[in-house]
């Protein structure tokens, strides 16, 4: 509550071809850097795996600024990991989410003195969520959403959030279709969300509007995004997450909810006993549900 938002960069291209990241990024470091040479920060806190987040380091470490990195020495199944290990390198402070975590930055040359395991500050949330009762959200009037509105009963509902795998952009079709089909299958009323920014995700957009319009008459409806807080709640009183988030993995073991892994896209994440790793096919994402 002590901070607040004291200068905006809009610097997203539309992912639509295989360069869009690559200049989003530099896009990021140009802008970035004349935030970092007015502002004079003492000091650069950037998070992750992100391709913006590559920049904020790049930039800080350009202009001698300490950085501090949280979430290093992870390995993923994409692009990610790199850029995840390039932040290790760049930063001079690590604030890590678990043991193995820990050992992986020394190994990469770190010194010690300046590795901390702090775990993930995202389950914080998530602590909120569980730990007392918040007040009653509603997702279909808090949320900016389409689509047919259900019942929240003692059934249940499915979260699915499903981004798109930079490691096989020529799959994304199949891979998504394979998801909504054993969505369709299962007959469980269910969250759509849309997909992250990353490389490949006009092509999953693109499936999952022609999805919706074949199937609007199904309880499935569709969110554009959540608040942090809400988003957990809403998984926390779910079936369970279905998708290639990592937020299956972090947050939804914290809360105990079931999660179903699709893909390699978190391929090589430390995973707790709440995630079942599934690969693109309907019959055993179905299986798994």
């Amino acid at each position: 509550n002590k901070f607040k938002n004291v200068y905006k960069i809009h610097t997203s291209i539309e992912p639509s071809d295989v360069s869009s990241m690559a200049k989003t990024a530099g896009l990021t470091i140009i802008e970035i850097s004349s935030f970092y040479e007015y502002h004079k920060p003492d000091l650069v806190l950037t998070i992750a795996d992100r391709f913006e987040t590559i920049s904020t380091s790049i930039a800080a470490s350009y202009q001698n600024l300490p950085l501090a990195h949280i979430q290093g020495g992870e390995v993923t199944g994409n692009i990610d990991e790199k850029v995840r290990h390039a932040n290790t390198k760049l930063a001079d402070y690590h604030f890590v989410s678990n043991d193995k975590a820990f050992q992986r930055v020394i190994r990469l040359g770190e010194n010690p003195k300046y590795v901390f395991n702090t775990g993930c500050p995202s389950l914080d949330i998530a602590k909120k969520v569980k730990s007392k009762k918040l007040k009653q959200f509603n997702p279909f009037t808090n949320s900016i959403g389409v689509g047919k509105k259900f019942e929240l009963s003692y059934k249940g509902y499915l979260v699915f959030l499903q981004h798109p795998d930079t490691n096989s952009i020529h799959k994304i079709k199949d891979q998504i279709n394979s998801s909504l089909e054993a969505i369709n299958n299962s007959g469980i009323p269910t969250f759509i969300f849309w997909p992250n920014m990353d490389l490949g995700t006009d092509l999953l957009s693109k499936e999952i509007r022609r999805f919706r319009e074949k199937n609007y008459n199904k309880n499935i409806y569709y969110i554009k995004n959540l608040k942090p807080v809400d988003f957990l709640e809403l998984i926390y009183n779910s079936i369970c997450l279905l998708g290639n988030s990592s937020c299956g993995i972090r947050e939804c073991s914290f809360l105990g909810v079931p999660a179903i892994n699709i893909g390699n896209r978190q391929k090589g994440r430390l995973k707790g006993q709440n995630v079942i790793d599934v690969d693109h096919n309907s019959n055993e994402i179905l299986d798994a549900i």
